[in-house]
């Protein structure tokens, strides 16, 4: 799996907006601060230009009329502390304004000068960015050359391309916003639909969508709610079907149990022959039996789905009841708190407990250690047998119905129906709890079954 496809599909819709609208207003802001630093800097160029030959002109007429020194006039022209003027005459350099050696400017620019091209360029001097503009003078191999300072020109850049990140950054985290939340609402019947079906999947065959104005919706919730009614009815018919055939055979297959047991009673004499025939005859029916109760019992909780008598069950109470009705099962139990409660269904919790312990002795030589503790808010029962444990890859299919793992195709009594871990996998479940398997320390099985604690 991909990391984009581990991304939430709501989280994708909202970063489409906020990517696509990252691109829009970053492609708007970049035309935007093109086309004003481009029209701020030539007007700035532009101003430059014709302010150096206003000084120039004046510069020509001093030199023509043999005017006094030049200091004076090139300090007189000079614009700002920043700005600098360089006059250059077959007698030296002559500098007004910030003073900057000449030999700091670029030799491309500086050689352009002395051969009396004109030339604008911005450069750094001393650290101030600067707009340099040579001309040439009436003097032969001389040149003007005037330092404009930009300083407050690239604080209006800094600024203005700030304002353009700022405004591109916090439009993108709008439209993400704008977009969670939009697919937030767009997504909300698909919600309720996930919803309703892990209801259905979970056992709750009564979960159905709310009836939806929307012309594109109405038809997905009205074909969902059909087709959760005729699983719900089919189902309820199925174990209807099963309910039905299980009762009726519990008078004739009690009455064969019965007429079974007599015949047990005169097994000694009947040739050797007929005993083993009485044998297989009295396994089948004891587990026939078996299996009509269990069919009884799923059939009543598919039937009456989450229709219970709930009431606060004391677990550790219930699991020493449970083997102390039982013959032969004479274990401890270890409880790591005095009292702890559920809210459930104590028939279904008997069931449970007894299903389990019948599994640890039909199957892994008996029970070994029950244990009640509380984890994390949930009721944790555990029951260890001395067997030889259940392969990973049967871990899940053995809460399947007819599911008996490596004991499929055999028969005899110790075989069960295969339907007492399901029965216990779906009380669980209806109870709100989790039940596996998991290896036990030391080998064996440990067979676990969290529930939600309840407070008194």
């Amino acid at each position: 799996m991909t990391a984009l496809a581990r991304i939430s599909l709501r989280w994708r819709v909202a970063a489409a907006f906020g990517l696509g609208l990252l691109v829009l207003v970053s492609a708007l802001a970049f035309a935007t601060w093109k086309l004003t630093s481009g029209y701020m800097l030539s007007q700035r160029v532009e101003g430059a230009t014709r302010q150096a030959e206003a000084n120039v002109r004046l510069v020509n007429d001093a030199i023509r009329t043999d005017y006094g020194s030049l200091d004076d006039l090139l300090t007189g022209l000079s614009t700002g502390p920043d700005s600098t003027i360089l006059l250059y005459q077959p007698r030296g350099w002559i500098t007004s304004g910030r003073r900057i050696d000449p030999s700091a400017l670029p030799p491309e620019f500086l050689q352009r000068a002395m051969q009396g091209r004109p030339a604008r360029q911005r450069i750094l001097a001393g650290g101030i960015p600067t707009l340099a503009v040579t001309l040439p003078i009436v003097t032969p191999r001389g040149c003007y050359i005037e330092l404009f300072p930009l300083t407050e020109l690239d604080r209006t850049f800094r600024f203005l391309s700030s304002l353009l990140i700022g405004g591109t950054l916090t439009c993108a985290a709008l439209a993400s916003a704008v977009g969670w939340w939009t697919s937030r609402r767009a997504l909300r019947p698909l919600i309720a639909l996930t919803e309703a079906a892990s209801r259905v999947a979970g056992g709750d065959l009564s979960a159905r969508l709310p009836a939806q104005s929307d012309p594109d919706l109405a038809p997905l919730a009205t074909t969902f709610n059909t087709t959760a009614e005729a699983l719900e009815r089919r189902v309820r018919q199925d174990a209807r079907f099963a309910g039905d055939v299980s009762h009726e055979l519990r008078s004739p297959l009690t009455t064969m149990v019965n007429a079974a047991e007599v015949l047990e009673r005169r097994g000694g004499d009947l040739p050797p022959v007929a005993r083993q025939a009485l044998d297989l005859l009295l396994a089948e029916v004891r587990r026939f039996h078996h299996m009509v109760l269990d069919l009884l019992e799923i059939s009543r909780a598919d039937q009456h789905g989450d229709r219970r008598s709930q009431e606060l069950v004391d677990v550790p109470g219930l699991v020493r009841n449970v083997i102390a009705a039982r013959h032969g099962t004479d274990l401890p139990v270890e409880v790591s708190e005095p009292m702890l409660l559920v809210s459930a269904d104590r028939r279904r919790l008997d069931r449970v407990v007894a299903n389990l312990l019948d599994n640890a002795e039909r199957y892994a030589g008996g029970p070994v250690r029950l244990a009640v503790c509380c984890r994390d808010d949930r009721v944790r029962l555990e029951i260890d047998d001395a067997g030889p444990g259940v392969p990973e890859e049967l871990r899940e299919r053995i809460f399947e119905r007819f599911a008996r793992g490596g004991y499929a195709g055999r028969r005899g009594v110790e075989t069960g129906s295969g339907l007492g871990l399901a029965i216990v996998a779906e009380h669980v479940q209806r109870e709100g709890g989790t039940v596996w398997v998991e290896d036990r320390p030391g080998g064996g099985a440990r067979f676990v079954v969290e529930l939600p604690e309840a407070r008194e």
